[in-house]
């Protein structure tokens, strides 16, 4: 039952981006809430403070009056400062993987991501489904990283529901 709620999160999130089309993104390249913000991008991260995730590791839900669009992507900051740290810079605050669970894509899948269950390593941000895959994740860190690393060069641009 689960997976058959997974699947049905991504196919429905992966509609609602497809009918997108005036908007400059990649959509299979970013995990992205349904809907768009008023930027006029959809949102990244559940709108979690990549910044501050990063710099002091909590997860700070961001304000949409402090909202950066990167590549077509909508985040949230918590104030101007974390704001324009990732406008300058936004290769070292965006999540790795599109923001998609890093677990999964070391399987080559594309599962949501969620910021609720995430790490810092090495100073990069990375997000997962839940608490059990994130579990996994803890008994082999860079060894996930590094088969998500390969795996994220080969279905980077691909769609979810097609893996």
């Amino acid at each position: 039952m689960h997976s058959t709620i997974i699947k049905s999160c991504l196919v429905l999130t992966i509609a609602a981006t497809s009918t997108l089309s005036n908007i400059s993104f990649a959509e299979d390249e970013y995990n992205v809430g349904p809907g768009l913000t008023y930027a006029g991008s959809p949102l990244a991260l559940r709108g979690v403070d990549p910044v501050a995730f990063i710099e002091i590791g909590n997860r700070i839900n961001g304000q949409a009056s402090f909202v950066t669009n990167y590549d077509g992507v909508a985040y949230y900051f918590i104030n101007e400062a974390n704001q324009r740290k990732f406008e300058n810079n936004p290769q070292k605050y965006a999540p790795e993987n599109g923001g998609f669970c890093t677990y999964g894509v070391s399987l080559g899948k594309k599962f949501d991501g969620d910021p609720s269950y995430a790490a810092v390593v090495n100073k990069k941000l990375y997000v997962f489904l839940n608490e059990g895959v994130y579990r996994e994740f803890l008994k082999d860190q860079q060894g996930t990283i590094r088969k998500a690393d390969q795996q994220w060069k080969k279905i980077k641009h691909k769609a979810a529901a097609d893996l």
